[in-house]
């Protein structure tokens, strides 16, 4: 009976709710992000799977370009940040914004979560390889759905 009970402990401690204590299911989180002369909303949203496990983040951001409103992952190439994350230096050759999100989006689910990333006092980090834009607000915002699927 011991050996059961053990047994039922191990596989319940193992399997639980996932690394982080993630409830499956889909989670949305936002926030504001004021950059430049715009106030826009960053957003986010994770898939977790049965196991607790993070299978899917999407990260995207509002924007107005020539009075459009539409988002940066919409923009693709035409928001036009590949020649000044290519003057950073950082990326040789530069690299567009939906890119380096991209790269974001890889990273917290590699990383099971956003614990890894630090993001200094002007909203940026350097946990992310090939990863220059700001991300305070996308912080926010997968901060706000990881909070909902606990």
């Amino acid at each position: 009976m011991k050996k059961v009970l053990s047994l039922l402990l191990v596989t319940v401690l193992l399997t639980g709710c996932g690394s982080k204590g993630l409830k499956e299911g889909t989670y949305e989180g936002s926030a504001v992000d004021n950059y430049g002369d715009q106030e826009n909303t960053a957003t986010a949203k994770i898939t977790v799977d049965e196991n607790g496990k993070i299978t899917d983040v999407y990260l995207d951001t509002t924007y107005t370009k020539d009075g459009v409103e539409t988002t940066k992952k919409t923009l693709g190439n035409d928001y036009g940040m590949k020649a000044t994350s290519a003057n950073k230096g950082v990326i040789e050759g530069g690299a567009e914004w939906f890119e380096q999100v991209e790269a974001l989006e890889q990273a917290v689910i590699d990383n099971q979560g956003i614990d890894f990333l630090n993001v200094d006092e002007d909203g940026y980090t350097d946990a992310v390889s090939k990863c220059t834009i700001k991300i305070d607000a996308l912080y926010k915002a997968l901060e706000d759905a990881l909070n909902k699927a606990k």
